[in-house]
């Protein structure tokens, strides 16, 4: 019997072949694919499918009239795909996940905890904070390496826990990055307002969006070089003002001033008291602590952007564990080492500080390197600062798209979202995720009937409390994976990755970011300050989550979603279309189900 063979054309690029009788097919549609010799090996330039598609992956139609020919030997099909591309280096996660994490906030709203608790105060806050964080970043490197997917946290919770613990963390965790994209936009336009304000809000709007747009339907492998120049110069901007910093307090200024550490002896804790009421100097000094504690629980955040990248990343295994210690302890350095500069080279108390932050001044206006820069007299840096501000804001909009479109993608595959959201364009892109998120950059327009301070104002109570959020869901998650894991060690290969002193360091991070959800609106409860706005603002999140989780669990399965049994969780799927991709790199070191 003759072998018939099909050929498709994919990606416009040229054809491929394969034997119909190696591989089970139907006609009009691939229901399934099964190999025989692992990977689909391309011929010509096309490049390889990275991953193998499942049931209902690859859809064809042969009545399309876009160009394919069909004849008795062969026919040619036009596909769409359900598979995003591992295409990205250890250099792209690494830079991509710091921009990320790094916006606005470490250069201009670091100023108001300055101004608040002193610069001591700030970095105790800053340094005590990255310990949680770090017991998060850990936990969620053990589970992430393991089980490199889309949103494999959020997956995991599918898996480990329970549906309805999914369902809530998928959406809020969607949540917490969509909301990001309208926070980094306003951001530019209250930076651009440093200069001039006789312009539409909407105008930078639509500029950042057709940008954000065009740079998202690319191939991922463009997104990751363009985003990895842009983290660049935000890493060049926190590194240009250390050493700002360490030259101007040697006296390299034009006011010949070595001022040193002058200021962090004329005030290094202060007082802070909410609603005006001095009741004493502890309550005073620990308030102006606890503000910084809460700016840090909104400013630093952890690998829980490395693990969206976990499902385009080649060789996740072995760049994932590398790209998580080094991601933390460079995350580490910039975050406390802008709050010991902010607080080297600008008083607490400074006079222009105290006015930036009451009037809400725009952009690198309430900075307090800028602030400094002016101090001492140094021209046109404030602008230059001004400029990198705005790709700094700019670049981590960009990176909350990618990662709310990724995050929706992943909700789509487990069946929490439509499933035309799982709809890849020719480049891997999921363009529907992508389109739908970008919809949330519109919350900006709230800044035409408000002020842009404001509308910030209303988005970081939200962004924090739903990044508390998801902190306590990563630490939930991994230590249901740790019981799965290690009922089941036997049969499972050996961890990429392995975190220290668990279960308690999940513990840690999981008891340290649920009290900050209740302490970070505090303030809301003293008398003279209650407004059921910002009482809103602060907890809102809180309420949505357990609704959607009770409303889920009770209410749509009718209490019938249990806990998932640790003994009969199945890794082996997912795993093995991940060995299949190493095995193609030529990284076999995790091999377990393959040699099997």
């Amino acid at each position: 019997m003759t072998k018939e063979r099909m050929t498709i054309d994919y990606e416009n690029d040229g054809d491929f072949e394969y034997d119909k009788n190696k591989y089970k097919t139907i006609t009009t549609r691939i229901k399934s694919i099964e190999p025989s010799e692992g990977w689909l090996e391309p011929s010509g330039s096309v490049g390889h499918i990275n991953t193998i598609p499942e049931a209902g992956d690859v859809h064809v139609d042969e009545h399309e009239d876009r160009g394919s020919s069909i004849d008795d030997d062969s026919r040619t099909y036009l596909l769409y795909s359900t598979e995003t591309r591992r295409k990205l280096e250890n250099r792209h996660v690494q830079l991509i996940a710091i921009s990320g994490v790094i916006g606005t906030a470490l250069f201009v709203a670091i100023g108001k905890a300055l101004y608040r608790g002193g610069p001591a105060s700030l970095l105790l806050a800053f340094a005590l904070w990255c310990v949680p964080i770090l017991c998060i970043t850990v936990s969620t490197a053990e589970m992430v390496c393991f089980f490199p997917v889309s949103s494999p946290f959020l997956r995991l919770a599918t898996k480990c826990v329970d549906d309805s613990l999914a369902v809530m963390a998928s959406w809020n965790f969607w949540f917490l990055e969509c909301v990001q994209i309208p926070f980094e936009i306003v951001s530019v336009n209250t930076i651009i307002h440093y200069w001039r304000d006789d312009y539409s809000a909407g105008i930078p709007l639509a500029v950042q969006v057709v940008l954000y747009l065009l740079i998202s339907i690319c191939a991922v492998k463009y997104y990751g070089e363009m985003e990895f120049w842009l983290a660049s110069f935000k890493i060049i901007l926190a590194l240009g003002l250390f050493t700002f910093t360490f030259i101007t307090m040697l006296g390299g200024n034009p006011e010949h001033d070595r001022y040193g550490f002058r200021n962090y002896g004329e005030s290094p804790f202060k007082k802070y008291f909410p609603d005006g009421n001095d009741v004493g100097k502890s309550s005073g000094y620990f308030q102006g602590f606890l503000a910084c504690l809460i700016q840090a629980s909104f400013t630093i955040a952890g690998g829980e952007y490395i693990s969206m990248l976990a499902g385009e990343v080649k060789r996740p295994r072995k760049v994932l564990p590398k790209a998580f210690k080094q991601v933390f302890v460079r995350l580490t350095f910039l975050f406390l080492g802008s709050c010991l500069c902010v607080g080297i080279v600008c008083s607490p108390n400074d006079p222009d500080l105290t006015a930036a932050i009451n009037e809400a001044r725009p952009g690198a206006g309430s900075s307090p390197y800028v602030i400094a820069m002016n101090n001492l007299k140094i021209r046109i840096l404030p602008d230059i600062v001004n400029i990198a501000l705005i790709t700094a804001a700019f670049s981590a909009g960009n990176a909350y798209t990618y990662c709310s479109s990724r995050t929706f993608y992943g909700m789509a595959l487990d069946g929490y979202a439509p499933k035309i959201f799982t709809r890849c364009n020719r480049h891997g892109v999921p363009i529907y995720s992508v389109a739908i998120s970008l919809v949330w950059a519109l919350v900006s327009l709230l800044q035409l009937n408000s002020n842009s301070a404001v509308v910030l104002n209303w988005l970081i109570n939200l962004i924090t409390a739903s990044q508390l959020i998801n902190f306590v869901v990563l630490c939930i998650v991994y230590l249901f994976f740790r019981r799965a894991y290690h009922v089941q060690q036997d049969s499972l290969p050996k961890l990429p990755f392995r975190s220290w002193g668990q279960p308690y360091t999940a513990i840690i991070g999981l008891v340290s970011c649920s009290a900050m959800i209740l302490i970070q609106g505090y303030t809301v409860f003293f008398p003279k300050l209650w407004n059921t706005q910002d009482f809103l603002f602060s907890y809102l999140m809180v309420f949505i989550n357990i609704g959607i989780y009770v409303g889920y669990k009770f209410v749509w399965k009718r209490g019938k979603d249990h806990f998932k049994n640790p003994h009969e969780i199945d890794f082996s799927k997912e795993l093995t279309e991940i060995e299949n991709h190493e095995i193609e790199s030529s990284f076999e070191k995790f091999q377990y189900y393959s040699k099997a």
